[in-house]
Protein backbone atom coordinates (compact mmCIF):
# COMPACT_ATOMS: atom_id res chain seq x y z
CA UNK A 1 0.00 0.00 0.00
CA UNK A 2 2.63 2.79 0.78
CA UNK A 3 6.18 2.37 -0.60
CA UNK A 4 9.10 2.94 1.61
CA UNK A 5 13.04 3.41 0.58
CA UNK A 6 15.46 3.63 3.46
CA UNK A 7 18.96 5.96 2.53
CA UNK A 8 21.68 6.42 4.72
CA UNK A 9 23.61 3.89 5.73
CA UNK A 10 26.88 3.56 5.47
CA UNK A 11 30.56 2.47 7.29
CA UNK A 12 31.63 4.20 10.01
CA UNK A 13 34.34 3.92 13.28
CA UNK A 14 33.04 2.88 16.41
CA UNK A 15 31.38 6.40 17.95
CA UNK A 16 30.56 8.35 14.94
CA UNK A 17 26.72 9.13 13.79
CA UNK A 18 24.50 8.16 10.76
CA UNK A 19 21.65 9.36 10.03
CA UNK A 20 19.00 7.02 8.02
CA UNK A 21 15.60 8.17 6.38
CA UNK A 22 12.86 6.18 5.32
CA UNK A 23 11.20 7.83 2.29
CA UNK A 24 7.62 6.70 1.52
CA UNK A 25 5.93 6.87 -1.95
CA UNK A 26 2.07 5.60 -2.81
CA UNK A 27 0.28 6.91 0.59
CA UNK A 28 0.65 9.72 2.82
CA UNK A 29 2.36 7.84 5.76
CA UNK A 30 1.02 10.89 7.90
CA UNK A 31 -1.45 8.07 9.24
CA UNK A 32 0.52 5.22 9.72
CA UNK A 33 3.26 4.13 12.86
CA UNK A 34 6.77 4.04 11.46
CA UNK A 35 9.45 1.81 12.92
CA UNK A 36 12.78 0.63 12.65
CA UNK A 37 14.19 -2.42 12.93
CA UNK A 38 17.53 -4.84 12.40
CA UNK A 39 18.98 -7.65 11.43
CA UNK A 40 22.74 -9.11 12.08
CA UNK A 41 24.01 -11.55 10.18
CA UNK A 42 22.42 -15.24 11.06
CA UNK A 43 20.21 -13.59 13.58
CA UNK A 44 17.01 -12.41 13.79
CA UNK A 45 15.30 -9.20 12.61
CA UNK A 46 15.00 -7.01 16.24
CA UNK A 47 12.61 -4.25 16.99
CA UNK A 48 14.76 -0.76 16.84
CA UNK A 49 11.97 1.53 17.82
CA UNK A 50 9.14 3.10 16.62
CA UNK A 51 7.20 6.53 16.34
CA UNK A 52 3.60 7.31 16.39
CA UNK A 53 1.63 9.21 13.58
CA UNK A 54 1.84 12.25 14.84
CA UNK A 55 5.41 12.30 16.14
CA UNK A 56 3.69 12.72 19.81
CA UNK A 57 5.09 9.30 20.89
CA UNK A 58 8.24 7.11 20.44
CA UNK A 59 9.77 3.86 21.62
CA UNK A 60 13.66 3.04 21.42
CA UNK A 61 14.86 -0.17 23.15
CA UNK A 62 17.55 -0.14 25.80
CA UNK A 63 20.45 -0.86 23.75
CA UNK A 64 19.75 2.00 21.60
CA UNK A 65 18.32 4.64 23.90
CA UNK A 66 20.64 7.86 24.85
CA UNK A 67 22.18 7.00 21.34
CA UNK A 68 19.25 6.88 18.80
CA UNK A 69 16.86 9.50 17.78
CA UNK A 70 13.36 8.29 15.92
CA UNK A 71 12.04 11.76 14.25
CA UNK A 72 9.41 12.23 11.29
CA UNK A 73 8.50 14.78 9.43
CA UNK A 74 5.33 14.28 7.71
CA UNK A 75 5.23 16.84 5.15
CA UNK A 76 7.91 15.27 3.62
CA UNK A 77 6.57 12.01 4.03
CA UNK A 78 9.74 10.96 5.63
CA UNK A 79 11.19 9.65 9.25
CA UNK A 80 14.44 9.38 10.28
CA UNK A 81 16.83 7.14 12.77
CA UNK A 82 19.57 9.44 14.15
CA UNK A 83 22.29 7.40 15.52
CA UNK A 84 25.35 8.30 17.74
CA UNK A 85 28.11 6.91 19.72
CA UNK A 86 27.77 3.79 17.22
CA UNK A 87 28.99 0.75 18.59
CA UNK A 88 30.35 -2.37 16.10
CA UNK A 89 27.33 -4.60 17.94
CA UNK A 90 25.07 -1.81 16.07
CA UNK A 91 26.50 -3.38 12.62
CA UNK A 92 23.02 -4.49 11.01
CA UNK A 93 20.59 -3.84 8.09
CA UNK A 94 18.18 -1.63 9.10
CA UNK A 95 14.96 -1.67 7.74
CA UNK A 96 12.16 0.80 8.19
CA UNK A 97 8.35 0.13 8.05
CA UNK A 98 5.02 1.56 8.50
CA UNK A 99 1.32 -0.09 9.21
CA UNK A 100 -1.73 2.33 10.63
CA UNK A 101 -1.79 0.22 13.77
CA UNK A 102 1.11 0.52 15.95
CA UNK A 103 0.50 -2.77 17.83
CA UNK A 104 1.34 -4.42 14.77
CA UNK A 105 5.00 -2.56 14.50
CA UNK A 106 5.42 -3.17 18.42
CA UNK A 107 4.69 -7.13 17.22
CA UNK A 108 7.19 -7.09 14.67
CA UNK A 109 4.31 -7.55 11.85
CA UNK A 110 4.11 -4.63 9.94
CA UNK A 111 2.52 -4.85 6.86
CA UNK A 112 4.83 -2.34 4.50
CA UNK A 113 8.62 -3.12 4.29
CA UNK A 114 11.55 -0.86 3.16
CA UNK A 115 14.22 -3.01 1.49
CA UNK A 116 16.92 -2.81 3.94
CA UNK A 117 20.26 -0.39 3.78
CA UNK A 118 23.51 -1.96 6.07
CA UNK A 119 25.20 0.26 8.40
CA UNK A 120 28.68 -1.04 9.36
CA UNK A 121 30.46 0.06 12.75
CA UNK A 122 34.31 -0.30 12.85
CA UNK A 123 36.41 -0.82 15.70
Amino acid sequence: QVRLLESGGGLVQAGGSLRLTCTASGRSLRNYDVGWFRQAPGEEREFVGDINHTGGNTYLTDSVKGRFTISRDNAKNTAYLQMTSLKPEDTAVYFCAADALRPRVAAGKPQNWGQGTQVTVST
